[in-house]
């Protein structure tokens, strides 16, 4: 495989190659950390993680996002990531129908992928394919997961402004969700504002934000949309905008990268673990009643 030849491509926009690519990758085809370390290190392309609880309106606050950045013409890629089939651990709602006016858009690329089984709500190699549309030169890349409750906080290790989608219903959650998926968030998105409660929910977040105010340079936005109709689109991207501009601080930016480096790592060590060769280990050693958790993890040579 001609990885330098491959990263041309992409590099000059050709999006067949990209979609390919993103397939190799996915399936670790050989040689695909190859291309991975011939990746340009780039800042141009800046990552946007929307994430929230099931049925908040993710994907048509995604879809209303796209046409606010389309008019302003920027190229937007997007990563949907969905729950996994059972059967074959393919993307389980495929490119997404509600999204499909952007499908033939010269500035819009969007990919379903599979969570794979990965408990944080995201894709197991997102990291990799972000980096990979970044060489294809989109402004943005907008990543939506899958709503998994508390353990979605994968994402604050991925994207550079990760945003938080809750509907007025969750006004009563917010203290069972205040210690996970609650506190990634750099900006807080009410949607379907129009039902009731909605103020209530904007009134509860900010009593618990208040304290942890002095953490942060600047408050955390609560933004009210109506994502169906259009409303609220334009503030958010706004907001949006305003954090990724603080990005240029140092110290944030290398936590992120810090984050990333971990979880690669992390994934690298784990890599020739199987899981069921670990099971039958598990099973001789109970049935010789020899079996300590700790001793095992301890012996353990990856």
């Amino acid at each position: 495989m001609n990885w330098e030849l491959t990263l041309q491509q992409i590099t000059e926009g050709n999006i067949k190659t990209l979609a390919r690519t993103i397939s190799l990758v996915e399936n670790e085809y050989e040689g695909y950390e190859n291309l991975l370390q011939l990746l340009p290190g780039t800042d141009a392309t800046k990552v946007i993680g929307i994430t929230g609880p099931p049925g908040a309106g993710k994907s048509t606050l995604t879809d209303a996002l796209i046409q606010v950045l389309v008019k302003r013409n920027k190229k937007v890629a997007v990563l949907c990531v969905d729950p996994s089939s059972p059967f074959n651990l393919g993307a389980l709602l495929g490119d997404r129908i509600r999204m499909s006016e952007w499908y033939n858009h010269p500035n819009v690329f969007i990919r379903s992928l599979a969570t794979r089984g990965s408990l944080g709500g995201l894709h197991p190699k997102i990291i990799e394919i972000s980096d990979l549309v970044k060489a294809a030169g989109f402004d943005y890349i907008i990543v939506e997961t899958v709503g998994v409750g508390q353990s979605e906080i994968e994402i604050a290790g991925l994207a550079d402004v990760t945003v938080v989608v809750m509907v007025p219903e969750a006004g009563d959650e917010i203290q069972t969700m205040k210690a996970g998926l609650m506190e990634i968030a750099d900006v807080f998105v009410v949607n379907k504002s129009d039902r009731p409660d909605a103020d209530r929910l904007v009134y509860n977040l900010r009593l618990m934000l208040a304290p942890a105010f002095h953490t942060h340079k600047q408050p955390i936005e609560i933004i009210k949309t109506n994502a169906l109709q259009k409303e609220g689109i334009a503030e958010l991207s706004n907001a949006i905008d305003t954090l990724l501009n603080l990005l240029s601080v140092p110290d944030k930016k290398n936590w992120l990268l810090t984050e990333k480096a971990w979880y690669l790592i992390q994934q690298q060590r784990m890599k020739n673990i199987n899981k069921k060769a670990l099971n039958q280990q598990i099973s001789a050693l109970i049935e010789k009643k020899q079996f300590n958790l700790y001793k095992l993890v301890a012996g353990f040579d990856t």
